[in-house]
């Protein structure tokens, strides 16, 4: 049985990052009526920053060359630590259990929101591997950053992710659907652009549910 864990990051609760992520999550549904489907909204429900008793943990694990995530727990030693596990086992176990892990974000100044930075920060151990799960992030962006643009050095949003998922994660299937120059919907010195945006969107939406 398949499992859909679904994440979404964006501020805006009407977001075309959010858009395209349900996309996608209602095209895996109707496809796999038996699998199980788990949402987090990480904007309407922070996960909490780390704290030093979760580096605690980290460093426990790292000095005892834990690699088996079901045995993380073993680190558990103080009331501190098991407050900072409290909040970290649930996120873990949605993870570990999902045989996809879909990501609805924004790019916020360059890069991507807090609120999933603290998701990433919470649910990541060293030398963890989830080889054989497939990462996909529906993202939007402002601007234009896609390959061959003159922002296409400034984009932290996608390399990070992509760098991030296959270096430490090792996962090698990682999709990203990107509908770019949102800004140009709002923005009059891209009004020009609109045009470009509606097919940016058009293609992401074709993608989100035929991925």
């Amino acid at each position: 049985m398949s499992t859909l864990l679904h994440l979404d990051a964006s501020a805006r609760s009407g977001s075309i990052s959010r858009r395209l992520s349900r996309a996608y999550a209602d095209t895996w549904r109707a496809a796999n009526p038996a699998g199980q489907y788990r949402y987090r909204d990480l904007a309407a429900d922070p996960v909490p920053h780390i704290t030093e008793a979760w580096t605690q943990l980290c460093d426990h694990v790292l000095a005892n060359g834990i690699t088996d995530i079901g045995r993380y727990r073993e680190a558990v030693r103080t009331p501190e630590q098991r407050e900072a596990w409290q909040v970290l086992e649930p996120l873990l176990d949605e993870l570990v259990a999902a045989d996809v892990v879909l990501i609805g974000t924004p790019m916020y100044n360059f890069s991507i929101p807090s609120a999933l930075k603290a998701w990433i920060d919470q649910v990541t151990f060293p030398k963890m591997s989830l080889r054989g799960r497939t990462f996909v992030v529906t993202s939007a962006r402002g601007g234009a950053y896609g390959p061959g643009t003159p922002r296409e050095p400034f984009d932290h949003q996608e390399r990070y992710l992509r760098d991030f998922f296959l270096g430490h994660f090792d996962i090698e299937d990682v999709r990203f659907i990107n509908a770019e120059l949102v800004n140009a919907t709002i923005d009059p010195a891209l009004a020009h652009r609109l045009d470009q945006h509606t097919a940016s969107l058009d293609a992401a939406l074709r993608a989100a549910v035929t991925l």
